[in-house]
């Protein structure tokens, strides 16, 4: 989800993860603690997906990834993908 687009939902695939967690203290000692851990992650979406939405959607704009890491999984209501164009 990429903050200049909020209500848009874009499936994408994860192409790097970053070896440290950002934004967190130096030490972390409990599970709620690591729980918060954020970690840089950059993600591809497909170009058939972006087709038509070349001027809105650009590579290094910030946003929100949810990682799924079961493949039957299913998305919550508010994280379904948006319909391509």
């Amino acid at each position: 989800m990429l903050d200049a687009y909020p209500d848009h939902v874009i499936p994408a695939k994860v192409v790097f993860v970053a070896s440290q967690a950002q934004f967190t203290p130096k030490t972390v000692e409990t599970k709620a603690e690591r729980d918060k851990l954020m970690f840089r992650i950059r993600v591809r979406i497909d170009p058939e997906r972006l087709k038509g939405r070349d001027g809105i959607v650009r590579s290094g704009l910030p946003g929100v990834a949810y990682v799924g890491t079961e493949f039957w999984a299913v998305w919550p209501h508010g994280l379904q993908a948006s319909a391509p164009p």
